[in-house]
């Protein structure tokens, strides 16, 4: 039996809320709602959705804040929604650990389309691939990568990694011992060409290691920083 899928959709407008609801529940997706970032934050935390809809600017808590203490917790896939199409604010909250992003005023149609892409990265959703015989799974000594069930596991323990986190580890690793620099990683694993500002590729690279370290070191070690240049996938690390 098809597993349901659960959104939550955080906006303090209504309006939107409503819009988001009616269009998503076409998809047959169960989704709840929340008005403010307090409300939102609890109820992801005691909840388990398969994608969050969040919006940047809000009372209690900003969007922001959401992301930075959900992500402390959970790897839930999260897409921010924002009036601000500035660059900067696309940027942090790539950084917080945002998967994708949406400028206000968007199409509901666009969204829909968002939340379907991410639902297929996300390592939660494994259920949604089809094809269970044909395994597409990279090995290395200390890391295993299944692309099919976007699963990770160091040293035999599986790591709990969001949608960017997966994808960026799953890039270097395809390319193992390809130095890439911040800028290659930001076009290919977030589909964007930023200008000036690569502290995202840099907080999850962090982020990435440190999760990783904590159930190998040497799964963790794997991914080399070249200095003045970028980072690579050391298949060889012992």
């Amino acid at each position: 039996m098809e597993q349901e899928v659960k959104i939550l959709v955080v906006d303090d407008e209504d309006r939107i809320r409503r819009l988001l609801k009616m269009y998503l529940e076409r998809e047959n997706y169960i989704i709840d709602e929340a008005a403010d970032g307090e409300e939102a934050l609890e109820m992801a935390l005691n909840n388990d959705y398969h994608c969050i809809l969040l919006d940047l600017m809000m009372p209690k808590k900003d969007g922001i804040e959401v992301c930075k203490e959900l992500r402390e917790e959970k790897a839930t896939p999260i897409i921010m929604l924002t009036a601000k199409g500035e660059e900067a604010n696309r940027v942090q909250g790539f950084e917080v650990g945002a998967d994708d992003y949406i400028v206000k005023p968007f199409s509901p149609r666009e969204v829909v389309l968002r939340v379907k892409a991410v639902l297929r990265r996300s390592s939660q959703t494994s259920f949604l691939q089809t094809d269970p015989t044909a395994r597409d799974i990279i090995v290395y000594p200390h890391l295993s990568i299944d692309h099919d069930a976007h699963r990770v596991t160091a040293d035999g323990k599986e790591v709990n990694l969001t949608p960017k986190e997966y994808e960026l580890l799953h890039f270097l690793a395809k390319s193992p011992d390809k130095v890439f620099d911040r800028e290659h990683l930001l076009k290919e694993v977030w589909q964007y060409e930023f200008f000036g500002d690569l502290r995202t590729v840099d907080t999850h690279i962090k982020r990435l290691r440190e999760k990783l370290n904590r159930v190998s070191e040497k799964a963790a070690g794997m991914i080399v920083t070249v200095w003045g240049v970028g980072y690579k996938f050391e298949a060889g690390n012992e």
